[in-house]
């Protein structure tokens, strides 16, 4: 982010914050449901992420860590959509059947299986992945980013690996009850 365009945000410019947000409301959005998996949840927080950085950006010190101040804001915002999200009741939207080809159902079942193993990761094990692989930030911008040590930061990335391989190797697996019955006749 330019820093003039921060300090003239910082000082009250509404057309200067208008162009941050013009420049993150995609990313903010990517990023959240990256970590949220829920289109919902990640609108709300960025949208949450975003006013918090125009109500605390004239508390900002150094406007040149905006981009990895802003990142915190979000991540914050998106740990407390996961909080709040707990309460909420499910939607489960309906959309009609569309017919797919062989390369694209292989390829829908790929992502399907990459999204239910990171279903199963813990949220600061998400969070560090979609810094690290996602947003394409080295572990000790990931680390500025996610507020917390270097060294967490990367045995949360190597934890957050093995739990993601763990995950989809436990779904490759077939069921233990299935596994003996697979010769037995009825």
């Amino acid at each position: 982010m330019e820093t003039d365009l921060v300090i003239r945000a910082s000082s009250g410019d509404h057309g200067a914050f208008a162009e941050i947000v013009a420049s993150l409301a995609r990313r903010f959005h990517s990023v959240a449901y990256a970590i949220l998996r829920d289109p919902s949840l990640a609108e709300d927080a960025a949208q949450a992420a975003m006013v918090s950085v125009w109500r605390d950006l004239p508390r900002l010190r150094d406007p040149d860590r905006f981009d990895a101040w802003s990142y915190r804001i979000l991540l914050n915002a998106c740990f407390g959509e996961s909080r709040r999200a707990r309460w909420r009741g499910v939607e489960l939207p309906l959309d009609a059947p569309v017919a797919v080809t062989s390369d694209e159902l292989h390829t829908v079942l790929d992502r399907d299986e990459l999204e239910r193993g990171f279903a199963r990761l813990s949220l600061e094990h998400r969070a560090v992945l979609v810094t690290h692989y996602f947003m394409d930030l080295p572990s000790d911008e990931a680390a500025d980013v996610l507020d917390i040590p270097l060294g967490t930061c990367k045995s949360r990335l190597h934890r957050a690996i093995a739990a993601m391989r763990s995950a989809l190797e436990a779904d490759a697996r077939p069921p233990v009850g299935l596994a003996g019955r697979a010769g037995v006749a009825r």
